[in-house]
Parts: structure tokens; C-alpha cells; sequence
């Protein structure tokens, strides 16, 4: 490599096959290797610099995103600054496990992090990287950096909400309105505007080819179309027969009656996936594309089924008879108003057919994801619930319904006790009527705030006690259920059925052969729900595999491919389970091989 000129050096180090350890290895081999290596960048402490940005380059390329080619950048503070964010980020990590393992992440839980002294982009960068970890291991750090993200996005989220609810109207845009509350719903998934944007775009695109070929002089042709509204109506009319032609005929856009009470409809980037939404999410795609075209649509928050209207006549009439109303959930089809009612089946007056603001669109499609929360009693619909309140509450902070709501939620999941009193002292200031009820939660509230503090520790369970001779199986085992046949893995037991007499009644535990004078274990089970299932009803997994439940990080930091391994805080409760469950899968897997 010596004897090679300077110049061609210089071109075999820029090779993008060689990556930060190689430059390095060949920068510390001799003189002149250094100097070719440091070179096209200003010499040894260009060199240096270079060296520097491969490492970050390499190590964390997703950084790269935050930084222009224009940027005067010192790639070694950059550096020290991401590292050190990196290790704070993985002992705030490190540490939630053992602070939080009973119980739900209290609100002042992240005060930690609220307060960090280090960049945020790269403190959710090594989160990003904790959770991207490959293979089976490292559950309870992935679990915990996924709570510590979807907090810190959903904080940042809600900064952007607010400042976007405090732009004059005409700045509001609908389309990134139904981005905010899809990321704030979805806060892990990798939804921004100039992607959602970039979709909408490209429909728009395909409209104009198809309106070149009706009319090859339309104004919504034009290079600067959408900035000027087109005053024809029938130019207007066109636009949206083209528009009907893409999204209804071509791209097979539709409403999803089969499904209509799933919460993927509300979720705009969703919709331009599926390709199917409900009425108010179809409608903001809708009017987004027109108005990129030059039409002028507006929303109508029309009663259970939300419409556009198209003006006919002249422009701000006050005549509901001088609007056409558009339905973006039937196909873009074009009603009357007596069409309209039809549609709902009930007369309403004249005020439903009026415009609204782009807040009261975010209002009622966050409603929309309220009532759908409501629906179930899942961790899923209480975790929809809770995001959505957030975005409600954000909306119309002294809103005293769903205050209460909001206290009602967090009092019935036992989370957030300390929350809950600022939320109903809140209440009474904004409200004295709500006292009774008030008074009810505070007081039972506090009973909760001193229970946890009475409570002395983890109930520790040793196998050998004899009265746990009668449990036959141990934490992280893969169960199958002989009645239900679906699958789980074992993270608690108890020696009998510990659950009221209510409970056991409603279940039918006394129907079984040994009734609730059994073992019961605590299992996750894969369709993301737990349950308290007898020993008699659980049997070994012949064919054990991961179980996807979200909360499997909390109780486990492996799955080594036949079981489970309990973390740190787990085994403590269980310190005599590891050697059974190993024991275990070593007798039961190794004799099926056999």
C-alpha cells in the first residue's frame, strides 16, 4: 500500500466497503498510512475528525438525519455527547425494573428524565437501539425503553399539538391534524407528516393525469395549483369526478363496514394503507386532495356520519340549499339535503349542516377513539382510552366530564394515585356541584396511597415450604391449556385458588375435579391478555415457542427457546423456581428428542 500514489490511497480509504475499524487499523500501521488516511480532510486532526464521523456514521447511523451537509460539526464532541447519552440512557434503563416492578410506572416515574442534561434525539436514539437489540435476550431493558420512549414521544407529541391548536385557523391543517392524534396514539411507529404528506401527494398526482386527459387546460394543471381556488364550478366538478375516478375506482379506496369499530380507521396513515377508513378520516383525505387541487371543501360535523360540503352558489352563503354534500365514506357520492337525512334516517336542523373548525374535526375523531376505548375492558382499549383523554384533555383542559373520567380510569387500572387527587382537587375548583362525587374517589383514593405504603415488600415463595408441595410447575415454563388450547408461560403461583368468593363463582371453579383447593398460576397468554388458570387445566407445551405478550419484558430477560428466564426481580419472589423450570425442560425436551 506504500508504494500506491497519495491520490489513489485516498481513493481505496473513501471505499465505502471499509468501514470505521478498518480506517482506523490502517491509520495506525505507519506515517505515511496515517497521513493518507487523514489527508483530503486537513491533515492529522482532520484525520482524526474523519475517523470520528465513521465511528458515529457506523454506530449510529440513524443520527444522520439530524444533520445538513451545510453543518459545521465537531464530530468528536457529537460523539462524546451520544455516548454519554447512551450510558445515562441504559442506567435510567437498568433501574426501572427494580423501582417499578409492582406497580405501575407512577406519573413523577420519568421526572428522571424530564430533567436530562443531554440532547433528547440522542437519548431516544439508544432506547431505539436497546429495543432494535437482536435475538431473545435483553426482554426487560426492551420492555422498559419501550414505556421510557412512548413517553418521551408522546410529551413531544402534545408540545406540538398544543402549538399547532394555537396557530390562526387558516394555518391548521386538517391532514396534519389527523397526523398529530395518529402519532400520538401509535407513538412507536414510524409516522410523520412529510411521509403522510408525500402519500397524499402521490394521489394527487395521479388525479391530475387523469384530469390531463379530460381536459388538458385545466387550471388545477398548473404548477402552482391548489395556491388559487378555481371559481368554476363545473372546472370544480371535474376535479372531483377525476378524484372519484383515482381514490373509488383505481386505488379501491372504500369504507370499512366490515369493520367499522376497528381503531385502524381513525388512524390516517392506516387508512392510506388499507386503503379503507370511516367517515371523518376519509373525509380529511378527501378534502386535503381537493384543495391541493384548487376546490374548496368544508368539513360538516354531520351526526353519525360526517360529510363535506361542496358551495354551489355564492361563496360564504349561509343557505344549506346552496351547498352539495359530499360523502367520502360512500364513494364521494354527492347528496341534497334531504338526501342527507336519508343517510342518517332522521331529520335534523339546520345548524349540523354548518362548517367547522379544524380543532372541532380533531374533537370529534378523538371522540371517536374515546367511545371505541370504551367499548371493551382489555389492556389495549384502557391504554386507547387513556391516549385519547390525553388528546382531549389537551384540547379542552377544564372539560369537568372528562376530568372525571380521567380520575374514574386511572382510581379503577390502581395506577397513578397521586395524579388522581390533583385531577379531582381540579375538578372541585372548576366545578363545587361534583363534590359527592368527588369525595367518594378522594377517600378511597387515600385508602390506596396508605395501603401501598403498609405494604413490607415482596411476598418471597420457596418451593420447599410444605405447603407448596402440591405445585407441579414453575415460573417460566410454556403451558398449554387442555380446555382452551391456547398457550402461555407461567409467571406466578399460588399453593390454592387466592381469588373472593365472587371470582370463584362466576368461573365455576368448584365445577372442576379439585375445585379451588389447587394450585393456580399466574400465566401470560398469547393473545396478550392474563389469566389464573388451575394446575389441572395446564399441561407441558410440546411444542414450546415465544409468547407475544406486551407485558413478557416485565417478569423475563430470555426466552432461550424451550422456556423462559425470570429477571432479576422475579426470581427474588421465586428464588427456587430457575433450577426446577431447568430441571424441568431438561427431563421433558430432552426424553421427547430421544
Amino acid at each position: 500500500l506504500t508504494d500506491l500514489p497519495g491520490e489513489l490511497l485516498e481513493l481505496i480509504l473513501c471505499c465505502d466497503v471499509l468501514g470505521a475499524a478498518d480506517i482506523g487499523r490502517v491509520s495506525c500501521t505507519c506515517r505515511r498510512l496515517r497521513e493518507a488516511s487523514s489527508s483530503h480532510s486537513g491533515g492529522s486532526q482532520g484525520g482524526e475528525t474523519l475517523m470520528v464521523l465513521l465511528v458515529c456514521v457506523c454506530r449510529w447511523p440513524s443520527l444522520l438525519k439530524y444533520y445538513s451537509h451545510s453543518d459545521s460539526v465537531s464530530w468528536l464532541e457529537e460523539y462524546k455527547a451520544r455516548h454519554n447519552a447512551g450510558l445515562e440512557a441504559q442506567r435510567i434503563v437498568a433501574s426501572f425494573s427494580k423501582r417499578f416492578f409492582s406497580e405501575h410506572v407512577p406519573c413523577d416515574g420519568f421526572s428522571d428524565i424530564e430533567t436530562l442534561g443531554c440532547p433528547s434525539h440522542f437519548f431516544e436514539d439508544e432506547l431505539m437501539c436497546i429495543l432494535n437489540m437482536e435475538g431473545r435476550k435483553g426482554l426487560t431493558w426492551k420492555y422498559y425503553a419501550k414505556k421510557i420512549l412512548y413517553f418521551l414521544r408522546q410529551q413531544n407529541i402534545l408540545k406540538n399539538l398544543k402549538e399547532y391548536l394555537q396557530r390562526p385557523t387558516e394555518r391548521q391543517s386538517f391532514l396534519e391534524g389527523a397526523v398529530l392524534i395518529d402519532q400520538y396514539c401509535n407513538p412507536l411507529s414510524d409516522i410523520c407528516l412529510k411521509s403522510v404528506q408525500a402519500q397524499v401527494d402521490d394521489i394527487t398526482d395521479k388525479v391530475r393525469k387523469v384530469l390531463r386527459t379530460k381536459n388538458p387546460r385545466h387550471p388545477s394543471l398548473a404548477s402552482k395549483a391548489g395556491e388559487v381556488l378555481i371559481p368554476e364550478v363545473e372546472l370544480q366538478r371535474q376535479v372531483l369526478d377525476a378524484m372519484n375516478c383515482v381514490l373509488y375506482e383505481q386505488l379501491k379506496y372504500k369504507g370499512n363496514e366490515l369493520d367499522y369499530y376497528n381503531s385502524l380507521n381513525s388512524y390516517i396513515h392506516q387508512v392510506l394503507i388499507r386503503r379503507t377508513g370511516i367517515p371523518i378520516s376519509l373525509s380529511v383525505l378527501y378534502l386535503t386532495i381537493a384543495r391541493q387541487l384548487g376546490v374548496k371543501l368544508e368539513p360538516v360535523n354531520f351526526p353519525s356520519h360526517f360529510l363535506l360540503r361542496w358551495c354551489q352558489g355564492k361563496e360564504g352563503s349561509t343557505d344549506i340549499f346552496d351547498y352539495t354534500y359530499i360523502d367520502a365514506f360512500g364513494k364521494g357520492k354527492q347528496l341534497t339535503v334531504k338526501e342527507c337525512e336519508y343517510l342518517i334516517g332522521h331529520h335534523v336542523t339546520e345548524e349540523f349542516y354548518g362548517v367547522v373548525t379544524s380543532k372541532e374535526v380533531l374533537q370529534r375523531m378523538v371522540g371517536n377513539l374515546l367511545n371505541l376505548g370504551k367499548r371493551e375492558s382489555t389492556d389495549q382499549s384502557y391504554q386507547l382510552l387513556r391516549d385519547s383523554l390525553d388528546l382531549y384533555l389537551a384540547m379542552y383542559p377544564d372539560n369537568v366530564q372528562h376530568l372525571m373520567l380521567q380520575a374514574r380510569l386511572y382510581f379503577h387500572l390502581g395506577i397513578w394515585p397521586e395524579k388522581v387527587l390533583d385531577i379531582l382537587q381540579h375538578i372541585q375548583a372548576l366545578d363545587p356541584s361534583q363534590h359527592g362525587a368527588v369525595g367518594y374517589l378522594v377517600q378511597h383514593t387515600l385508602e390506596h396511597i396508605e395501603r401501598r405504603k403498609e405494604e413490607l415488600g415482596p411476598e418471597v415463595k420457596h418451593r420447599s415450604d410444605e405447603k407448596h408441595k402440591e405445585v407441579c410447575f414453575s415460573i417460566g415454563l410454556i403451558m398449554k391449556h387442555k380446555r382452551y388450547g391456547y398457550n402461555c408461560v407461567i409467571y406466578g403461583w399460588d399453593p390454592a385458588c387466592m381469588m373472593g368468593h365472587e371470582w370463584i363463582r362466576n368461573m365455576n371453579v368448584h365445577s372442576l375435579p379439585h375445585g379451588p383447593h389447587q394450585p393456580f398460576y399466574n400465566v401470560l397468554v398469547e393473545d396478550g391478555s392474563c389469566r389464573y388458570a388451575a394446575q389441572e387445566n395446564l399441561e407441558y407445551n410440546s411444542e414450546p415457542r415465544e409468547i407475544p405478550h406486551p407485558d413478557i419484558g416485565r417478569y423475563f430477560s430470555e426466552f432461550t427457546g424451550v422456556h423462559y428466564l425470570a429477571n432479576t426481580e422475579l426470581e427474588i419472589r421465586y428464588p427456587e423456581d430457575l433450577e426446577l423450570t431447568r430441571a424441568t425442560v431438561q427431563k421433558i425436551y430432552s426424553s421427547g428428542k430421544e
